[in-house]
């Protein structure tokens, strides 16, 4: 699959009560995140695919979609409802979405 034929929405698409899959390293989710994502670091996903969360698509977001767009490819390979988030969490910043760090305070992306 090619990675313009992967599913993907804007990150001004997601909804609000999405699983939000950041798959990127551990000093970039500190520094900020979508309040309520799931972090599993994009070297983790095979081992610890059984944390997803269940119930309804996946949206897979990284700093700007590489890294995501790879995942998503994943998931959906083993038949996981997933989407990749275009633009990443800069562009989810750039839309004025919340971001917070490590304590739950306002972060930045990184």
């Amino acid at each position: 699959m090619f990675r313009s034929q992967l599913p993907s929405v804007d990150a001004t698409a997601v909804p609000a009560d999405a699983i939000l899959l950041d798959v990127r390293e551990n000093d970039e989710w500190a520094a900020g995140h979508a309040e309520g994502a799931v972090h599993i670091p994009m070297n983790e996903v095979v081992t610890r695919i059984s944390e997803l969360p269940e119930g309804g698509r996946v949206h897979v977001v990284c700093r700007v979609g590489g890294r995501s767009a790879q995942v998503t490819q994943y998931l959906i390979a083993q038949g996981v409802d997933a989407v990749n988030v275009n633009g990443g969490m800069l562009d989810w910043e750039a839309a004025g979405r919340p971001v917070v760090d490590g304590t739950g305070a306002e972060g930045y992306v990184l």
